[in-house]
């Protein structure tokens, strides 16, 4: 567990298996393209020597600023504010491109975003329902749901929240937004559970729909496809692409993505980026890793992930 210098309390997941996974080099670059509050980080950097080198991503402005506040004088690390779809960019920038060793994506919300009730990702504490990623960019949950029509309401919770109940709650939610402006978590909260006629054990019946409304206001799915495509042409020979994903539609993105470019293989409908005439980029890297009984009693909130790892070949 690592307090942060915002004051937030962080407990990075499966950090020993990732570090492990990504072979870190003392002389190699790395990516850590989900910054959050630093754990992995921090990890990255005890086995690095001082010729190594730690480029640190995050859309979050707030921990941009607590990577700049932790590393200024740490000059193998360099700080960046961008999301996934700018790796690529971000690479060439520091003349890396094709030379990078590792690539880390943690897919989960940080501690700090999930805590602080003013970011409006949690169900579980009242503030603005806003869950951008980046507050200063982009339209907030609470806009969206303003002006979404029921239609587009139930295509979003049953696509990205598999939720089995999307029509009863996009009609209540239509209902609401009648009377009242919705925005509070609280308030959706409140309007989700009493339109899921039914209870999943030690789950929250809004669980699913936050899930939804954060992964369409972010563009999270489309963002970590274009990021994987790009890990491709970041990484160096031999290095390794390593990801944590936490919920079954990012894992399959994932699993879907280094299988297809880790075998030469009939045109599949859904890997059309991969060609049958190309040969394999990347080799499957070790077995899919999940949290040990002991983690997930420490962090519950490690309990649904899972991390793969790819290699890139020459």
């Amino acid at each position: 567990m690592n307090h942060t210098a915002d004051g937030y309390t962080h407990q990075p997941v499966l950090l020993e298996e990732a570090v492990i996974r990504l072979a870190v080099r003392v002389d190699g670059v790395y990516v850590d393209a989900t910054y959050g509050r630093g754990g992995h980080s921090r990890e990255i950097l005890r086995h690095l020597g001082a010729e190594g080198r730690l480029i640190a991503m995050d859309r979050d402005p707030q921990a941009v600023a607590a990577a700049q506040m932790k590393w200024n004088d740490d000059r193998r690390v360099t700080v960046h504010r961008g999301a996934f779809s700018m790796l690529e960019r971000i690479a060439q920038q520091h003349g890396v491109c094709g030379q990078v060793n590792g690539i880390l994506l943690d897919l989960g919300l940080s501690s700090a975003q999930l805590d602080d009730a003013q970011r409006g990702f949690s169900f579980l504490r009242d503030g603005p329902l806003d869950m951008r990623m980046d507050p200063e960019s982009g339209e907030s949950a609470a806009h969206w749901v303003a002006r979404a029509t029921p239609a587009e309401i139930v295509a979003v919770l049953q696509r990205y929240g598999e939720e089995r109940f999307a029509r009863r709650i996009a009609r209540a939610i239509a209902a609401a937004r009648a009377r009242a402006p919705i925005t509070r978590t609280q308030q959706l909260a409140d309007i989700v559970s009493e339109a899921v006629p039914t209870r999943e054990r030690r789950k929250h019946p809004a669980t699913r729909t936050f899930q939804a409304l954060r992964i369409y206001i972010n563009r999270e799915l489309d963002e970590l496809a274009e990021c994987l495509d790009q890990c491709l042409r970041v990484l160096a020979p031999g290095g390794r692409l390593v990801v944590i994903s936490f919920h079954s539609l990012e894992d399959r993105l994932v699993k879907r993505f280094m299988r297809a470019h880790a075998r030469a293989a009939p045109p599949d409908p859904k890997a059309p980026w991969l060609s049958s005439a190309e040969r394999p980029s990347l080799r499957l890297a070790g077995k899919p890793t999940r949290p040990q009984a002991a983690e997930i009693d420490r962090n519950p909130r490690a309990r649904s992930a899972v991390l793969r790892t790819a290699e890139r070949l020459a």
